[in-house]
């Protein structure tokens, strides 16, 4: 079976608009050092998409366990633009994901734009009132099953990056047909099957 780079989009929101997302030292933060956040719904589970492909929960639901650890780590990284492959450059970083969390089936995400390169052009882009979009980057393969693609129990997310996507309610998938390599570790294959056991 052929593991593929699964590419999701949504739209953001920048912290002048969604304001009741942060905490008050947040709020702070934003006033005081000129911090800027973007929240917003960064991945959809049993929705059909714009594409005709769906996320089902119970895969969704294990990957997001697996990156609430890395938002803990502050690993959560993510790229301004998204690449064609599976690694985060860390000289393309722009934000880091503080956290993701549920509602209903969508699953909502703070960001916060890092002072590196990347990311004063996107506090940049922010200010001059660029729509901007969030895309889930992951590995996995896809099945077709009643005219629909499903994401496969194989899925494993990498990373949130961020992209001009001018669409808040249409979500599109792109699927680059090379094979990919597993980037994850030993410990993190632990930990999704430890994960895969709990939920």
């Amino acid at each position: 079976m052929n593991k593929y780079l699964i590419r999701e989009y949504f739209e953001l929101c920048p912290n002048g608009h969604c304001e009741d997302l942060l905490t008050e030292s947040e709020k702070r933060r934003v006033v005081q050092e000129g911090a800027v956040f973007l929240t917003g719904v960064v991945q959809s589970a049993d929705n059909l998409n714009g594409n005709g492909r769906i996320y089902p929960k119970g895969t969704l639901a294990r990957e997001i366990e697996n990156y609430k650890r890395l938002c803990k780590e502050r690993r959560s990284v993510g790229e301004l633009d998204h690449p064609d492959d599976s690694v985060v450059n860390l000289k393309n970083v722009s934000h880091v994901v503080l956290e993701v969390w549920w509602s209903n089936n969508d699953v909502m995400g703070k960001i916060e734009v890092l002072g590196t390169p990347s990311g004063q052009i996107l506090k940049s882009l922010i200010k001059s009132g660029i729509k901007l979009g969030i895309s889930s980057r992951g590995l996995g393969s896809v099945k077709k099953e009643s005219g629909r693609t499903i994401v496969e129990d194989d899925y494993q997310l990498i990373c949130f990056d961020v992209v001009q996507e001018p669409s808040t309610k249409k979500a599109f998938l792109n699927l680059t047909e090379n094979k990919i390599p597993n980037i994850f570790n030993k410990n993190d294959r632990i930990n999704r099957a430890l994960n895969d056991i709990l939920f």
